[in-house]
This record gives C-alpha cells, sequence and structure tokens, in this order.
C-alpha cells in the first residue's frame, strides 16, 4: 500500500470512503452512490452543477483537480451521457483510488495526466470547448498553485467554457481571505457576475474554511443565488460582491 495515500472507510456515513493524502484528508465518495456528496464544499458545487442545465440533461464538464473524482462521478450519475474531461497532475493518485474503485466502462469520463495550466492549452488547441461548467479544484496538500489567483490563468480558461456555462472554484482560505479576493478578482474578469458561497462564519472572514466562488452570466448569478442560500449545506451565505 502507498504510504501517502490512504483509502479509509467512513465510520459515519457507511459504504463511503475517505482518501487522504499525505495525512491530509482529500476526497470523500461513496462508489455505491455517487449522488452523496459528503463535504460541505462539495456539495455546494453540486448543487451549481445541477443549475447548468435541466435536470438529467447531459452536459460537457471539465474539472480541473481530479481527487478521487467524486464530483465527476456526481455528474455521470446524476447526468447520463455527460462528456467530461479531468484533469489531474497526480498520476499515482489516480491509480490508486481507480484500483480501489474503478469508474464504469461508460462513465464519459476522460482522465489528463498533466498540469492544469499547460492541460488548458492543449484543450484548446484539440477543439475542446464548449464546456458547460468548468470545475477549478486544484490543490497540492493545502496549497492551490500560484497561477491559479494570478491576471491570466482565467483568461486561458474562458475561451473553453460553453455560452451560457459556469466556472465554479473552490477555495481554501484563512481569515485574512487573500486568495478568494485575489481569485474572484481575476474571475470578474472573464465572466459578467460572480457570487461567493460558504458558511456565513467562513464568508465572514471569521473562521477557515472553504469558499465556493461562480462565475456565469449575470442572469444565471441572480437567478442562482436564492436558490445555492435555500440549498445548503446549512448555515448557508451567498455574497454577491
Amino acid at each position: 500500500m502507498d504510504q501517502r495515500m490512504r483509502l479509509d472507510e467512513d465510520p459515519f456515513v457507511p459504504g463511503s470512503f475517505i482518501l487522504s493524502v499525505d495525512g491530509i484528508r482529500q476526497s470523500h465518495v461513496d462508489p455505491a452512490d455517487p449522488t452523496r456528496l459528503f463535504f460541505e464544499y462539495t456539495r455546494r458545487i453540486g448543487h451549481v452543477i445541477d443549475l447548468v442545465a435541466d435536470p438529467g440533461q447531459p452536459i460537457r464538464a471539465l474539472h480541473l483537480g481530479g481527487g478521487a473524482l467524486t464530483l465527476a462521478r456526481y455528474v455521470a450519475a446524476t447526468r447520463p451521457d455527460s462528456e467530461q474531461v479531468v484533469v489531474e497532475i497526480d498520476r499515482e493518485q489516480t491509480d490508486f483510488v481507480l484500483e480501489r474503485m474503478p469508474l464504469a466502462d461508460a462513465s464519459g469520463i476522460t482522465i489528463v495526466f498533466s498540469d492544469a495550466r499547460q492541460a488548458l492549452a492543449r484543450l484548446e488547441e484539440d477543439g475542446e470547448i464548449a464546456f458547460d461548467v468548468i470545475v477549478v479544484d486544484i490543490y497540492l496538500a493545502l496549497e492551490s498553485p500560484e497561477y491559479v489567483g494570478l491576471r491570466g490563468f482565467f483568461d486561458e480558461v474562458a475561451p473553453l467554457l460553453a455560452l451560457g456555462g459556469a466556472i465554479v472554484v473552490n477555495v481554501a482560505d484563512g481569515r485574512s481571505q487573500i486568495q478568494t479576493r485575489a481569485q474572484r478578482l481575476e474571475l470578474g474578469r472573464v465572466v459578467e457576475a460572480t457570487l461567493a458561497t460558504a458558511p456565513p462564519r467562513v464568508l465572514a472572514g471569521e473562521e477557515l474554511g472553504n469558499i465556493v466562488l461562480v462565475g456565469a452570466d449575470a442572469d444565471r448569478i441572480a437567478e442562482w443565488a436564492p436558490e445555492l442560500q435555500q440549498r445548503g449545506p446549512h448555515p448557508a451565505a451567498v455574497d454577491l460582491g
């Protein structure tokens, strides 16, 4: 067994497993029921995925950062026949996960092993555009690559987004919210409107935690804000900036 990685059964959610990498809980997945999202931030992202198209309608999704493929499995389960591309830099981690929790033969999920920024250029060159949702969840241990919050990164993401689609970003941040502000500023340069959603104390900068940023057309952001507030997980707060 790889000493860097562990896959432990979750004693509180029967049938579910937690992937830990270098001692850090990285992903939670229920292979028997991929629609069950346990980590709060994945549930918030799942709600956005639910809203980008009519229920059950296939979509094209790009995941920058794969983990245990929790969200890709969710899309495959809730939107059969969807086409998905997962970009993951850690092949060893993916092999470890798939050996223990394989994907269905017809999952519609393609895995690209690459640094995310390098993959973006290749995807555009290959004509891989018009993704309905692009999920940015790139972390090594507890840090995301510096380039995610720098000018230019979301300019490379935006050409791959379909008309009416959404860019969704997971930001694990401290009370200062330096990363959240930087990434939201840059995201706002390539979309009409953004929102942020998280537990109220996290969004207020009173606690550490995960903040989910969403960028899309202004009408969609206005429509989704009360939906995301209502769907939770609770307590939930939404900031339209």
